[in-house]
């Protein structure tokens, strides 16, 4: 990408980041019968994957939480279709191997007091490993701790596939 000259701008830069960390859409519906499926459908005919998917759901509206592998692309098609959408960033770890893996995480974060405002599975985690996105209270902070610690993170270059 390039912004007036010819140097190439990396996306983490553009992004005002330098730690790992996936983007996530909120998208906002009316609560009503295939009210997901018409939001599911619309990467059907793509190569854009569904990576997580997770619904708050109340009486009246719902929220869709979605990763998806390609989010530029996948910006455009919701901007297409008119969906109220919000963005917001996940740190997705990779679950390590131990018995408990989520009380390893919990406790690595606690210990710099960082809150989990929410967590949900990855479905198509990279690697073929287990992964768990986190919606934490400080994202910086919270990728520092956790990598320090010998977690690792993944951004969204590794659902690129």
């Amino acid at each position: 990408m390039s912004f007036g000259g010819e140097d190439e701008i990396d996306l983490i830069t553009m992004r005002g980041r330098d730690y790992p960390s996936v983007r996530q859409f909120n998208v906002f519906l009316e609560n009503r019968l295939g009210a997901l499926l018409d939001v599911v459908r619309r990467f059907e005919s793509t190569d854009i994957r569904i990576v997580s998917l997770t619904v708050v759901d109340s009486a009246d509206c719902a929220i869709i939480r979605m990763v998806l592998s390609d989010p530029e692309r996948a910006l455009e098609i919701f901007h297409q279709a008119r969906l109220p959408i919000t963005e917001s960033d996940l740190l997705v770890v990779k679950l390590p191997d131990s018995n408990q893996p989520l009380v390893d995480i919990c406790k690595t974060l606690l210990t710099a007091e960082i809150d989990i405002h929410y967590a949900y599975p990855i479905l198509v985690g990279p690697l073929g490993g287990a992964a768990l996105a986190l919606h934490v209270a400080d994202t910086e902070l919270g990728s520092s701790t956790l990598e320090r610690q010998g977690f690792t993170l993944f951004s969204e270059h590794d659902f690129s596939f």
